[in-house]
C-alpha cells in the first residue's frame, strides 16, 4: 500500500482526535513514567498522551515515513521511531512501559490475539494497555464501498484488495480475559456532522477508501468516488439543517497486565 498522506488524514483532526482523548481519559496510571503510542500517525494522539501525562517520556510509533517525519516535525518535544507494530514490537523490549496505547491501528493489523499478546508484553507489571478500534463495518458508507468494489465493473481490479482484521467483540472479550488480570471493553457511537457527501468521501479518501484508490489512475478514481456519493445520497439523507449524519461506532478497552 502507498504511503499515508498526513494531510489529508488531519483534514477532520478534530474528530479523528476525539476518541484518543475519550481513550486517554480513561487510563488510570498514577504518574506513569514511559508510555508507547502503537500507530501514532501524524502526532496528534501522541500529543493527547502528553498533555495527559505531561510528566512522562512518551514514544510514537508508525510503519509510515510520511506520518513519522509530520509527527516529529509538529511535536518536536515527542520522540518517534519509524516501526512496524505487526512484527517489529520486540525493538522496544519486554517489561518497558506504564502505558501502552493504540488509537485506530490495529484494524490494519493481523493476528489480534498474538499482536495484543505483544502489545502487552511490552507492560511493566500492573501496567495499562488501552485501546480504540473502529467497528463500523455494518455502517452504511462501509457497506456501500464494499458492494462497489465487488461489482462487474470493478472486481478485476478491486476484489479482496482490503482485508477485515477486527474480531468480534466476544473475541477481544475471550482474549483481553486470557492475557490480562483484569479489564474494561465498551463501544461509543460517534454522530459525526458532515456538511456535504464529499467530506465524507474525503474522510475515507485518507483510510476506509485508500486501499481501493491506490489501484486505480485518477480517472478511475474519480469515477469509483462518483459512484460512491450516489449511494451515499440514498442512505444517509440531508437533514434539516443541510448536514448529513456520519455515524461512526467505535470499540474501547484497557486491559491490565
Amino acid at each position: 500500500m502507498a504511503d499515508w498522506n498526513p494531510e489529508s488524514y488531519l483534514k477532520f483532526k478534530k474528530e479523528r482526535t476525539r476518541p484518543s482523548i475519550d481513550l486517554a481519559e480513561r487510563i488510570e496510571v498514577e504518574n506513569p513514567q514511559k508510555i508507547l503510542d502503537i500507530g501514532c500517525g501524524p502526532g496528534n494522539s501522541t500529543a493527547v498522551l502528553k498533555r495527559r501525562f505531561p510528566n512522562a517520556a512518551i514514544i510514537g510509533i508508525d510503519n509510515s515515513p510520511n506520518m513519522i517525519e509530520a509527527a516529529a516535525k509538529t511535536y518536536p518535544d515527542i520522540e518517534f521511531k519509524l516501526i512496524d507494530a505487526s512484527c517489529e514490537l520486540d525493538r522496544l523490549g519486554e517489561d518497558t512501559f506504564d502505558v501502552v496505547f493504540s488509537n485506530a491501528c490495529i484494524q490494519w493489523l493481523p493476528n489480534h490475539s498474538e499482536l495484543l499478546t505483544e502489545m502487552m508484553k511490552l507492560l511493566k507489571k500492573s501496567g495499562v494497555m488501552a485501546v480504540q478500534i473502529p467497528v463500523n463495518y455494518d455502517e452504511p458508507v462501509h457497506k456501500i464501498i464494499s458492494s462497489i468494489s465487488e461489482s462487474d465493473e470493478w472486481h478485476e481490479k478491486l476484489s479482496g484488495v482490503r482485508s477485515i482484521e477486527t474480531l468480534s467483540e466476544e473475541e477481544y472479550f475471550d482474549i483481553l480475559s486470557l492475557i490480562s488480570s483484569d479489564f474494561s471493553m465498551w463501544k461509543t457511537v460517534y454522530f459525526h456532522r458532515m456538511p456535504t457527501y464529499e467530506s465524507i468521501i474525503e474522510w475515507y479518501r485518507a483510510t476506509g477508501l485508500k486501499p481501493y484508490l491506490s489501484q486505480l489512475d485518477y480517472n478511475e478514481q474519480r469515477v469509483l468516488e462518483t459512484q460512491i456519493i450516489e449511494e451515499l445520497k440514498r442512505q444517509y439523507p440531508i437533514r434539516q439543517n443541510g448536514e448529513i449524519i456520519f455515524r461512526f461506532p467505535r470499540l474501547f478497552f484497557t486491559a491490565i497486565k
